[in-house]
């Protein structure tokens, strides 16, 4: 079974798929965003655009979670924002077209508590600037051109399961998918300050995967 979580940026994706990934026993987590940076890199940076816009892309998402579905018996998170219909129909239709069971969230809230994540999120990311690194900041700054077409497009029936979080701590988004896939979690024993510690390392991860350190 694939989990594809999707969302407006900033509201919570990548850290709903790592605690799926932890809490879920046998589970992997493959990133579609990963594919992206690769042809990126490929490519001189003035021809660097949406990489969501490349058939090579949307092909190669398609193909490596083909693979790893066919392969690993568990659970594989996908954190994407995908909100262009067309692309979600090619991407995960067309995984459901190979005879896979696709399970889709989109992760909501209203504007002014995204806003309010991504302020915080910015401020935690403070210290790319002190490195020399201001790719974070400026996710930041897309994250919000692109929070009203992405809360639109992402109401639409066709992007179905809804996951409204504006009241909803990550462990109950958590365990509202879980129960949803019909699939058992493993007892969260973290304690407030380590489920803190956790998140920050997270974040700080993915930081690392968008500058490639």
């Amino acid at each position: 079974m694939l989990v594809w979580v999707n969302g407006p940026f900033g509201v919570g994706k990548t850290q709903t798929a790592w605690e799926l990934r932890r809490r879920v026993a046998g589970s992997v987590l493959c990133d579609p965003e990963l594919v992206g940076f690769g042809l990126h890199r490929a490519m001189p940076p003035w021809l660097r655009e949406d990489f969501q816009d490349l058939r090579s892309w949307r092909s190669g998402v398609v193909e490596v979670l083909d693979l790893v579905l066919r392969r690993h018996e568990g659970l594989v998170v996908a954190p994407m924002t995908l909100v262009e219909p067309a692309y979600f129909e090619e991407i995960v239709g067309g995984l459901r077209a190979l005879g896979h069971d696709v399970r889709h969230f989109a992760l909501l809230a209203q504007r002014e508590t995204i806003v309010g994540r991504l302020a915080e999120r910015g401020l935690g990311h403070a210290f790319a600037r002190v490195a020399g690194r201001s790719v974070a900041l400026r996710r930041e700054t897309f994250a919000l051109s692109k929070l009203d077409l992405c809360l639109e497009r992402l109401r639409e029936p066709g992007f179905r399961q809804h996951v409204w979080t504006d009241e909803l701590p990550l462990r109950e988004v958590v365990e509202l998918i879980a129960a949803s896939i019909g699939v058992e979690l493993s007892p969260d024993t973290d304690s407030p300050l380590r489920a803190r510690v956790r998140r920050a390392a997270v974040g700080v991860r993915h930081i690392r995967v968008l500058t490639g350190k």
